[in-house]
C-alpha cells in the first residue's frame, strides 16, 4: 500500500509506546512535509538523545552529565529523597513544583513472577546513599500495584534498623471519578490516606 521507505518509518513509530497504526501513519506523513533542514535537525536530535544521555551516577535520573542538575543543586533539601520507579516520574513531580528535595530512581520494581528481584533494581545504591548522605526521610512514590507494594515492603524491611523516616505518597480516588468505578485496593488506600478538612 505504501512505499517501503514510508512503511519503515511507520513501523519505527509503532514501536513507541502508545502509538498505533493510524497515529504512526500521521506522523510518517508529517515527516514527508518537513523541509530537508528540519528533517535533518529532527534526526540529529534523535541521535543526540541516544548519544548524549546517561544516568546520573548519584540518583539514576537522566542527564547529559555525570551528575544531574537536581543532585548538583545545593539549594535542594538533601535530607529527603523521593524514590521513584522511572526517571520519567521525576518530571511529573518537578512540574507541580511542590517538592524541593532529591530523588532516587529504582529503574524498575521487584516482580518475582517476572524474575525481577531486589538485585535487579537500584535498591543497594539507595541504601548506600542513605548511609553516606545522612538522609533523614525517604518518600516512596511507586505505583499502587503488587510490584510497587512488594518493592515498598522490601525497602521498609531492609531499612527497619536505620534511623530513617519512611513515608509513601497517598493514593486514592482521581478527581472527577465516580466511586462506583474504583477498585477495592484504591478505596482502601483512599480511606487510609484521608485528611482533615
Amino acid at each position: 500500500m505504501y512505499p517501503n521507505s514510508i512503511k519503515n518509518i511507520i513501523d519505527c513509530f509503532k514501536d513507541l509506546p502508545g502509538i498505533g497504526e493510524k497515529t504512526a501513519e500521521r506522523l510518517a506523513f508529517s515527516l514527508i512535509n518537513f523541509s530537508k533542514e528540519k528533517l535533518t535537525s529532527f534526526s540529529d536530535s534523535i541521535i543526540d538523545v541516544r548519544d548524549k544521555l546517561t544516568n546520573c551516577s548519584i540518583c539514576g535520573n537522566i542527564t547529559e552529565n555525570d551528575i544531574c542538575d537536581i543532585c548538583s543543586d545545593s539549594n535542594r533539601n538533601s535530607k529527603i529523597v523521593f524514590v521513584v520507579e522511572k526517571a520519567k516520574d521525576i518530571s511529573l513531580f518537578e512540574k507541580i513544583n511542590i517538592y524541593n528535595g532529591k530523588y532516587h530512581v529504582l529503574g524498575g520494581l521487584i516482580s518475582p513472577l517476572e524474575g525481577i528481584g531486589p538485585d535487579d533494581v537500584n535498591i543497594s545504591c539507595l541504601i548506600s546513599r542513605i548511609d553516606k548522605e545522612n538522609i533523614e526521610e525517604i518518600i516512596l512514590a511507586l505505583k499502587p500495584s503488587i510490584e510497587g507494594e512488594t518493592t515498598m515492603q522490601y525497602i521498609k524491611k531492609i531499612l527497619e534498623n536505620k534511623n530513617i523516616k519512611i513515608t509513601r505518597i497517598a493514593t486514592g480516588i482521581p478527581m472527577g471519578t465516580d466511586i462506583d468505578y474504583i477498585d477495592a485496593m484504591t478505596l482502601e488506600f483512599a480511606l487510609e490516606g484521608r485528611k482533615d478538612i
